[in-house]
């Protein structure tokens, strides 16, 4: 498989499998000798990101430096491999039109997991936490999530990790063009 330059973007709920399938498909990425860099939308906001709080212009501002850092690496020679909420649909465009303003592509991944199975995974106890009214602005319990409009991929964690990341690699070697 030839290297895509641009970015793969993971979106869904907490809970959803976005950093488990973004870890899995980093390891197959590997395998077929594409250099690939894991963001993690936790990792960023304890670093980086960590002025920013969870008020909807604190939120677009995390998504856009988690774009402007994902286009580093892209200019750097790595495919970035996006683990983030993004809750918003317009904050996941504007990441797409500067990836298109600087000639990468921007693949967005839908980790289309419903709330309930979220819920019962619960693996940080967030979501009990907003149910009790502990966290005040909690994506999906108290605060919205958007869906992606038209997702290049959209994935379902029926399956198991693995024959997902495997699906999102699948839609790369059949669908990108490659630089």
């Amino acid at each position: 498989m030839a290297i895509l330059r641009g970015t793969l973007w993971l979106t869904g709920l907490s809970g959803a499998g976005k950093s488990t399938i973004a870890e899995l498909l980093h390891e197959l990425l590997k395998q077929e000798g594409i250099s690939s860099y894991l963001l993690d939308g936790d990792n960023l906001r304890e670093g980086l990101n960590s002025d920013l709080g969870f008020d909807e212009r604190d939120r677009s501002e995390n998504i856009r430096r988690l774009g402007e850092v994902a286009l580093l690496f892209v200019d750097a020679g790595y495919l970035p491999i996006v683990s983030a909420i993004s809750p918003f649909v317009a904050d996941r465009e504007m990441v797409r039109e500067r990836h298109k303003d600087r000639g990468a592509s921007f693949v967005e991944i839908y980790v289309a997991t419903p709330l309930s199975v979220c819920e019962a995974r619960d693996p940080k106890g967030l979501y009990a936490r907003a149910r009790t009214g502990e966290l005040r602005l909690f994506t999906g319990v108290t605060h919205p999530y958007e869906v992606p409009e038209s997702p290049e991929v959209t994935v379902n964690t029926f399956r198991t990790p693995k024959e997902t990341a495997s699906e999102v690699l699948g839609y790369l070697a059949n669908r990108i063009s490659v630089v």
